[in-house]
């Protein structure tokens, strides 16, 4: 099947969106499928405002649209509410073509913590985008049972899955560091809810691997914390195993696949009961979850991580993969037939 996917988030952008999409896609093509990217690649950008390292498609809808003419998808899928996922959706109902979106990110508490808008109407316009669709993905049964209480409709289950050959258990000497090291790993960006964890008291050493637009500021507050900025492949793997326990302290995410990645690591996580983790947790097995952080990460120190990695073997990027194309809508337009000729 020739399927299209629209959006705005994309390399060199380092995020779960990115990191799902990719997978995903590189799952279907290794299963016969071709995998089309529109994202902000392909166009002028601008940078998003209060995140200027998002870069934001600039009056997508012409070359979107002769992308897409030229590529005859025979399904859809717009995985983003931004410019260019807007210039998609248009695309779709001009042409009567139906499609499917996912809901990736809790846009509306990003925004409200950004700025003085209610979640209402942030909500409202998210509802509208996603009402189009012949169905929105959502990563767990508790993202869906939260938009649901928002009037969403047409909701399905999207799970995610993780690199258990990348991230794996492996020696810790090398990061030379009081223990128990305590690690965050992710977009260093108020959303994420770092401080919570970083003011916290607590015995051995707190790590913070990746960057952000709060990274100058929290490292100038926080000077005991080691700040070690952006790590990719095998590096961020090792850096991941090194640790003793996992905080995730955000309260925002849907998912979380920095979760099964450090379960994978054969590292117990502590996080807050919420939307994600305790989706993706089995307390007191491959993780704790509290309403203390401390407290959780504490408990999570005395967990055996190789639960945490037995439980991360049994989610695939291709389980995700297989998902994710039975929830595709076919493009009526388009018989899967002749797509498949061309």
């Amino acid at each position: 099947m020739r399927i299209a996917i629209v959006t705005d988030a994309w390399y060199p952008q380092v995020n779960g969106v990115v990191t799902t999409l990719s997978s995903v896609g590189k799952s279907l093509e290794q299963q016969g499928h071709k995998a089309f990217y529109v994202s902000p690649e392909h166009f002028k950008t601008v940078p998003c405002p209060t995140y200027r390292s998002i870069r934001l498609a600039l009056t997508p809808a012409r070359k979107l649209s002769a992308m897409l003419d030229a590529f005859r998808p025979e399904a859809v899928h717009i995985a983003t509410e931004g410019p260019l996922g807007l210039a998609g959706r248009r695309y779709c109902v001009a042409r009567g073509l139906r499609f499917t979106t996912s809901y990736h990110t809790q846009f509306p508490q990003y925004v409200r913590m950004r700025a003085p808008i209610p979640l209402s109407w942030t909500y409202a316009y998210m509802r509208w985008f996603h009402s189009g669709a012949a169905r929105t993905m959502v990563p767990t049964e508790s993202q869906r049972n939260e938009l649901r209480r928002w009037g969403f409709n047409n909701l399905v289950i999207w799970t995610r899955g993780v690199d258990t050959e990348l991230f794996r258990p492996q020696p810790k000497e090398w990061l030379v560091a009081e223990r128990p090291v305590a690690m965050y790993v992710g977009r260093v960006a108020v959303e994420k809810n770092i401080e919570a964890f970083l003011g916290l008291e607590l015995p051995g050493s707190k790590f913070v691997v990746g960057d952000g637009p709060d990274l100058q500021a929290l490292s100038a507050k926080y000077p005991d914390a080691h700040f070690v900025g952006f790590k990719f492949g095998e590096e961020l793997s090792r850096y991941m195993a090194a640790a003793d326990v996992f905080v995730f302290p955000s309260r925002t995410d849907t998912f979380g696949i920095v979760l099964l990645d450090a379960m994978a690591s054969g590292v117990p996580v502590a996080a807050y009961p919420v939307t994600g983790p305790k989706d993706v947790v089995v307390h007191g097995v491959t993780g704790i979850l509290n309403e203390d952080l401390g407290q959780a990460i504490h408990d999570a120190l005395r967990l055996d991580p190789a639960r945490s990695r037995e439980y991360a073997l049994n989610c695939s990027w291709e389980v995700s993969a297989g998902q994710f194309f039975s929830h595709l809508e076919p493009n009526a337009g388009l018989p899967a037939s002749a797509a498949a000729s061309q």
